[in-house]
């Protein structure tokens, strides 16, 4: 017998959900601090309320969750996508932006288009500008050795300015309200959605935002997941990631990868910023003005807590939106609303500390491997 075989069942897959789970706990000890320093009569109850989340507000709340959870599933799978195969992202912002755009553009403006397909033609443009525009910084990262952090950060801002200019310029554009126009005829479809995640107020059905697009997102997530690891081109992708020398040294092209692995973040996060946006008046609308998307930022620490991994990314950017929206209740309990900002962002950043607990817990399932190992030879037994 095996004595190892009691620690079997911590294996990897444990290991990085344990990792993953412990950088929440502290981040909401580290939250509830906060609380307690800014008012200590309310901590209690607004920790208890930032637990409660999405369920605060009910089933519309749930379906507010999933809503704002949909863009994050893919920017978090943007930035997941670069980390698995050796690039860092932090163009998600900037991609997703040039998307949205594209998508209510063509939202508005292809009439060509039957009503019932406008929805999924304005995604696709949303998905083919977030390709073109994450391509960029891969070109340049391949041909010219440009670190893809610098040319994503330009490609962020130029992204941003350009957008303000042709929305402000463009049929899209709603002066009074200085952002986008309602999406009407392009709007992604409910799917039945709202007949379940939505509240009564009197007879007044008040429903949440949430669609069909986080059908989408779910699918995207999965299909990403059997490329990246049922697939030769994800398996060279990643051995690009791991080795790009050794890669080329085994007949892989890896500037080829590099481009692709850009090219295919920035289609993901176009497609979030199509979702994000293609909603109607009660959903998100881009607004003019000089600040960078902040979902797209937030798909940094969405792809760590979810050690870019496609499945684990879906639980984590469900939890970040989870979150998002047990603070905006916290605002009940007298809570400035920067103060519950600080708190997400507090968790965010401990969120990033996932690898570092992954490590430390392998380690530790080590350590007790060989010390089974010890006492397997010491009893005369077979180690394994």
């Amino acid at each position: 017998m095996d004595r190892r075989g009691r620690f079997a069942p911590l294996g990897a897959g444990l290991a990085s959900a344990a990792s993953s789970i412990i950088a929440i706990l502290v981040g909401l000890a580290v939250g509830f601090a906060i609380l307690l320093a800014t008012n200590p009569a309310q901590a209690v109850r607004g920790l208890g309320v930032i637990a409660m989340g999405g369920f605060n507000g009910g089933m519309k709340g749930i379906g507010q969750v999933l809503y704002y959870a949909t863009p994050l599933i893919l920017t978090g799978l943007s930035v997941g996508f670069c980390f698995k195969t050796g690039l860092f992202n932090i163009g998600a912002p900037g991609q997703m932006i040039v998307g949205a755009f594209a998508g209510i553009w063509v939202g508005t403006n292809a009439s060509f288009v039957p009503p019932p397909l406008l929805w999924a033609a304005a995604l696709l443009a949303a998905a083919l500008a977030g390709t073109l525009w994450g391509a960029i910084p891969g070109l340049f990262k391949a041909m010219l050795n440009v670190h893809e952090v610098i040319a994503c950060i330009m490609c962020n801002y130029i992204g941003m300015y350009g957008v303000n200019y042709l929305i402000k310029n463009s049929n899209v554009y709603d002066p009074l309200k200085n952002q986008t126009i309602d999406m009407t005829r392009a709007a992604i479809p409910k799917a039945g959605l709202d007949n379940i995640f939505f509240s009564l107020k009197g007879r007044f059905h008040d429903a949440s935002s949430v669609n069909a697009g986080i059908f989408i997102a779910l699918i995207l997530a999965i299909a990403m997941h059997v490329v990246l690891n049922r697939t030769v081109f994800g398996y060279e992708l990643k051995a690009c990631g791991l080795n790009r020398f050794a890669s080329r040294y085994a007949g892989i092209r890896e500037k080829r990868g590099v481009m692709l692995s850009l090219a295919i973040a920035g289609g993901l996060s176009g497609i979030a910023g199509g979702l994000m946006f293609l909603a109607p008046a009660g959903g998100l609308h881009i607004t003019v003005v000089e600040t960078l998307l902040a979902q797209g930022f937030n798909g940094i620490p969405v792809a760590l807590l979810g050690l870019s991994n496609p499945i684990g990314i879906i639980f984590s950017a469900l939890f970040v939106a989870y979150i998002d929206q047990g603070g905006y209740y916290l605002q009940r309990l007298e809570y400035m609303p920067q103060i519950i900002d600080v708190i997400i962002a507090v968790i965010i950043y401990f969120s990033a500390f996932a690898l570092l607990m992954r490590q430390a817990i392998d380690a530790l399932r080590s350590r007790l491997n060989r010390r089974a190992d010890k006492r397997a030879r010491g009893a005369g037994e077979e180690p394994v």
